[in-house]
């Protein structure tokens, strides 16, 4: 069943009345002699959906927690439409979350569960009904509002967790991994319905997960964090074709690490010199890696190249080789429909296809 928002595939309104600025800044929360968030600061425009992106134990939940004010930073603040809410309790924060595990209370049905947080709010019974009953529309359960949350689906318990944290009209959502507990086809659907609701409220979203897929076409930014700050923040383009550290390079997406030597230009890459991303200058000292995606990469048959065809896994469209040169293993993607060039063993000549190659210092050997 799909959801019924009528919504467009349109960046969101950051004048709509549903869309509140958030900052957060310079938070710092420890649990003993964990560092959850080390002076962490993110800036989020009124109406903007901004994925926190990380591994476990990064801070991301640590991050949404404190937003919601379920947890107390030990320093920082937390500012919603210019005010300070750090000390304000979650409940008069007026957010609505959406959890992992749905939450929902089994002895209601969809509706009263969708309508709990108004009778909270002591609206009185036909407008709670009356607007639990356009939520569960909405979300497209019309047809399942009488029904108990043991009688629902995963995807449809989520999506009644959804309109209950909509029908307050939250200035701020807040998603926890929301769909890590779904199969993989419902996860699909469920994040592209999600997005197209907020898309169609313009309301400010924060979204918690690890899976890089579903942060990447979802929002309009992502936050990647590594323990307790932010390594970079930007569009998801690019987020991955210009990734700015290491870390988030090796996180998202896939990059393969070659030792390089500087050159003229920046560095020596594939035996040819290739301009750094970013400033020159800033390269460190010592020895380096080179990190480059597998698109970033061309592969020519050569009976004397140096780097030699170990590996291939069909894509689709596009077939990913391993390549073996240098002592390293480079992945490079070429179309499939050319790929049967390139069996097990053959010798291929590698280059850069990218405008600039991003440079760290060297990896220690494991």
């Amino acid at each position: 069943m799909t959801v019924a928002t009528h919504a467009r595939s349109v960046t969101a309104d950051p004048s709509a009345e549903g869309g509140a600025p958030v900052v957060l800044d310079n938070l710092v929360r420890t649990f003993g002699a964990t560092r959850a968030l080390d002076g962490f600061s993110l800036d989020i425009a009124p109406g903007e959906f901004v994925a926190l992106l990380g591994p476990s134990g990064c801070g991301k939940t640590t991050a949404l927690r404190v937003l919601a004010g379920f947890e107390q930073p030990d320093s920082g603040r937390v500012m919603v439409r210019g005010g300070d809410v750090s000390a304000v309790p979650a409940q008069r924060r007026d957010m609505g979350m959406v959890f992992q595990s749905y939450s929902l209370f089994p002895n209601m049905t969809a509706r009263d569960n969708v309508a709990f947080g108004l009778q909270l709010r002591r609206q009185r019974s036909q407008a709670r009904r009356a607007r639990a009953g356009e939520l569960l529309e909405l979300v497209g359960l019309s047809d399942h509002s009488m029904k108990y949350p043991h009688q629902l689906s995963g995807g449809q318990q989520q999506r009644v967790a959804l309109a209950r944290a909509l029908a307050i009209e939250p200035q701020v959502l807040l998603l926890d991994e929301p769909l890590s507990a779904l199969d993989a086809k419902v996860r699909a659907e469920l994040r592209d319905q999600i997005r197209a609701l907020q898309q169609r409220l313009a309301i400010t979203t924060v979204f918690v997960t690890h899976d890089q897929e579903e942060a990447l076409s979802m929002a309009d930014r992502v936050c990647v964090m590594s323990n307790g700050r932010a390594e970079q923040v930007a569009t998801p383009s690019v987020l991955y074709a210009q990734p700015s550290t290491a870390f988030v390079a090796e996180f998202v997406g896939v990059s393969s690490r070659l030792n390089v030597a500087r050159s003229t230009r920046g560095v020596n890459l594939f035996g040819s010199d290739a301009p750094v991303r970013g400033d020159v200058h800033a390269i460190p000292h010592g020895d380096l890696d080179a990190l480059v995606r597998p698109e970033d990469v061309s592969a020519t048959v050569a009976g004397d190249g140096l780097g030699i065809v170990t590996h291939r896994s069909f894509l689709g469209g596009t077939t990913r080789l391993d390549v073996g040169y240098a002592g390293a293993t480079i992945k490079v993607d070429v179309r499939s429909s050319e790929a049967d060039a390139f069996e097990l063993g053959t010798r291929v000549t590698l280059g850069l296809n990218a405008r600039d190659v991003l440079v760290t210092g060297r990896r220690p050997a494991s």
